[in-house]
């Protein structure tokens, strides 16, 4: 029995409340940076493989709508005529990396200097080195070459929202289980990133002096960069009230401007994710907003919205995977994902962390790094955090890292998988 689609919205709630009783349940999971609803989302998805397996229930979501009220705003209206079908997920993927790309201060740019070149750079270059070792592992283990791009800068540089943006093309490309396989390989580099981040960096700054005691006002403000919850974020939106709704406007025209920028690129042969044309929308209007020093945009606001939009299409979209299907490349995958995490580590530790000038500053910022460049942007904060308590406070690097975990490698990690997924189709 297959499901319809939009009993994953209705069950959406659900499942971020059963994400957060986890984690208040099992402690490693909080430990290591499992967000709520990848926890949730798994939980329920590994419940109803359960079902299926032992016959007490046989079902399956459905994952296409063609409500023309739903996909309207994320399909440029030459295509929008024909009632085609898109993922359900979509609207929420793209409203989330629209407020990536408003979220994004354009001031990194203009001051950033050599670090922030140092740091984008050489993430993208890992994301290079992460797919040409998962293709030949790949290849050398008998699997499809796709999955070494899904075990590669796919899901540890990209995360889950990456994974899961990206999961149409891959199928398109011949590989079924990308959405499936995807979520499975970001959540292992989470708990990777999450437990390899802040050891690798103390080992580098092992006999160096700390720069400011650990109760430093500084090192204490920068805790508060951790993400709050789905219903806490929920909640201050309503206070907002009309900032609030204007806001969401601003982000549904970005939506619908950015679904004829991808249909461009698309046209053009740019084979990019359907994020792509929004996400570049909302950081050029954040440019020229920036530009004119205007104050209108609240960076709070979109950052709010954006931490409603990603839990809600994480726990759409991971409760409807089949993971059954990670049967036959669970072998593989995991050699796979092992060995990218040990060149990721051994790239960190030894090219950039030399090229940022070994120093407390530098350590900071190749444990952010590691945090993003194998888990997420979260998982770095986390482990910067948690050494500049014990070390003293990083400015610089708590000003670089989390914008280029968070949105600068978007722009070119996207066109680096795009890229490896065109050769090897």
């Amino acid at each position: 029995m297959t499901l319809s689609a939009w009993t994953l919205l209705v069950l959406a709630v659900p499942v971020l409340l059963i994400g957060e009783w986890l984690r208040r349940r099992f402690e490693f999971l909080p430990h290591f940076n499992i967000p709520v609803p990848v926890v949730g989302g798994l939980a329920v998805a590994a419940l109803v493989l359960l079902l299926n397996l032992t016959g007490v229930a046989s079902f399956a979501f459905a994952a296409k709508v063609s409500s023309p009220a739903w996909t309207w705003l994320v399909t440029p209206d030459i295509e929008w005529f024909a009632r085609p079908e898109k993922n359900f997920n979509l609207p929420l993927l793209v409203g989330f990396f629209t407020c990536v790309g408003l979220g994004a201060p354009v001031s990194v740019l203009r001051t950033g200097g050599r670090a922030l070149v140092i740091l984008l750079g050489g993430a993208t270059v890992l994301a290079v080195l992460q797919n040409t070792v998962g293709v030949a592992l790949a290849v050398a283990l008998h699997a499809p070459p796709l999955l070494g791009v899904i075990c590669g800068a796919l899901t540890l540089v990209g995360g889950h929202g990456t994974a899961l943006g990206f999961a149409s093309r891959f199928e398109q490309a011949g590989f079924a289980a990308a959405a499936t396989v995807g979520a499975a390989a970001a959540t292992f580099g989470l708990v990777a990133g999450g437990l390899l981040a802040g050891p690798v960096a103390e080992w580098l700054l092992r006999g160096r002096d700390a720069l400011a005691p650990a109760s430093s006002p500084r090192a204490v403000d920068l805790a508060v960069k951790t993400p709050s919850s789905f219903f806490s974020d929920l909640r201050a939106l309503r206070d907002s009230g009309p900032v609030a709704l204007g806001h969401m406007l601003l982000v549904a025209a970005c939506i619908k401007s950015g679904a004829w920028v991808s249909f461009a690129l698309d046209r053009a042969g740019a084979s990019l994710p359907a994020y792509m044309g929004a996400l570049l929308v909302g950081f050029a209007l954040r440019a020229v907003h920036d530009a004119v020093d205007a104050k209108w945009l609240r960076p709070e606001v979109v950052a709010r919205i954006a931490a409603v939009l990603l839990p809600l299409f994480l726990a759409v979209t991971l409760s409807a995977l089949n993971l059954a299907d990670l049967a036959a490349v669970a072998a593989p995958m995991l050699v796979i994902l092992t060995v990218n995490t040990v060149v990721s580590l051994a790239f960190a530790a030894l090219i950039i962390w030399p090229l940022l000038g070994r120093d407390h500053e530098a350590g900071v910022m190749v444990a952010g790094l590691i945090g993003f460049g194998v888990g997420s942007t979260a998982t770095a904060v986390a482990a910067m955090d948690a050494i500049v308590r014990r070390r003293g406070p990083a400015p610089r690097a708590f000003a670089l890292v989390p914008p280029t975990g968070g949105f600068l490698i978007d722009l070119t990690n996207a066109p680096v998988i795009t890229a490896f997924i065109n050769l090897l189709r």
